[in-house]
């Protein structure tokens, strides 16, 4: 579905990936995984449109998308949920997600996502009038992943979801990555909890200094000698 062939992005001199090879198939989960720093979020951006590569290319459904703005790649179904989720602070729960359904397509079937988007974060639709800025960091993040799927995607890019929630909340948002999938989207999932990222995902990819240094099925990297000490802290 997404093809990132030799891709190379620079900020002025400063190489920041390197000859990047990711494919992500139809309905599955794939998860980069990395340190900080090490080009996760700047892969993101770029196959979102919002950063230009300095060489390769990226194609979705067989389609250049490389050299397209941001708002037609979303257009075709590509979807970024950004770090720090970027909500309209000011806007109530149910606005933010009117945000979410600008385009054509999906303002035509909004009323219908919305039903379905507060069945999956009933705690949503219990706010639905409260102002984004005053919810709790966990429900602004499934704010955030409920106005992306508000666009219908077809392939979801998720940038550290999990980040600074407690506990029993990244259990419920990796519950949701999982029934996204089950609602045939694609999720690109970048994400600092490795165990639970690897063991949900049919594949995944091990970012390092802006180069790809292992990649195979998640259990196969969560096997790897390289992984465990790595990212599980295993000597």
């Amino acid at each position: 579905m997404l093809n990132v062939s030799n891709l190379n992005v620079a900020y002025g001199h400063l190489r920041v990936l390197s000859e990047i090879n990711v494919t992500a198939d139809r309905e599955k989960i794939i998860s980069i995984i990395g340190a900080n720093g090490a080009g996760k979020t700047t892969l993101l951006k770029t196959a979102s449109g919002l950063i230009r590569a300095k060489s390769g290319t990226i194609s979705f459904e067989g389609q250049s998308i490389h050299d397209k703005a941001p708002h037609q790649i979303v257009r075709l179904g590509v979807v970024l949920i950004p770090e720090g989720r970027k909500l309209f602070t000011s806007l109530t729960v149910e606005d933010n997600l009117r945000v979410g359904s600008y385009l054509r397509e999906a303002r035509k079937v909004r009323q219908e996502t919305m039903d379905r988007i507060f069945t999956m974060f009933p705690r949503l639709k219990e706010r639905r009038k409260q102002f984004s800025g005053t919810l709790s960091g966990g429900e602004q993040q499934m704010l955030a992943i409920a106005r992306g799927l508000m666009s219908r995607p077809k392939l979801l890019m998720l940038d550290e979801p999990s980040l600074g929630l407690a506990p029993l909340i990244v259990s419920h948002i990796f519950s949701v990555i999982q029934e996204i999938k089950q609602q045939r989207v694609t999720v690109l999932l970048v994400e600092q909890n490795v165990a639970h990222a690897l063991k949900m995902s049919h594949w995944g990819y091990i970012i390092e200094n802006g180069r790809i240094v292992l990649s195979g099925t998640g259990e196969e990297l969560a096997g790897k000698e390289h992984t465990k000490k790595a990212y599980f802290g295993e000597h």
